[in-house]
């Protein structure tokens, strides 16, 4: 059995980033790391170690990971794409299929690798 896998392109992981920072109510521009100064200290979100993270470089370890997945969960379970809304559907989808890899990782004890 091979491994889930999710990816996507920088811009589509950067697009990715900038949902889930509006949807746990700030914007990703305004964070150091992304053009702003605001300080990750400042944000409180279980989801700061995939927002505040390399593009391509690095990992999540298995208890990062566990501590995201219910974050992850609730804001899926959260949002009901509406017919047409294929923004949001993708980002659901993304969600899912992060929350995929995550458990996996999670189920074998190992890092969720970038790169």
């Amino acid at each position: 059995m091979t491994s889930p896998d999710v990816s996507w392109s920088y811009t589509g992981f950067h697009m990715f980033r900038q949902w889930l920072a509006d949807t746990e109510g700030f914007t990703l521009a305004e964070m150091r790391g992304f053009g702003g100064h605001r300080e990750w200290s400042s944000v409180s979100t279980t989801l700061t170690p995939l927002l505040d993270h390399p593009d391509d470089d690095g990992s999540l370890t298995a208890a990062q990971c566990a501590a995201m997945l219910p974050r992850l969960e609730a804001i899926i379970d959260q949002l009901r794409p509406e017919d047409g809304d294929l923004v949001l559907q993708r980002r659901v989808d993304d969600a899912r299929q992060l929350v995929t890899v995550m458990k996996y990782c999670l189920g074998k004890g190992v890092d969720l690798l970038f790169g």
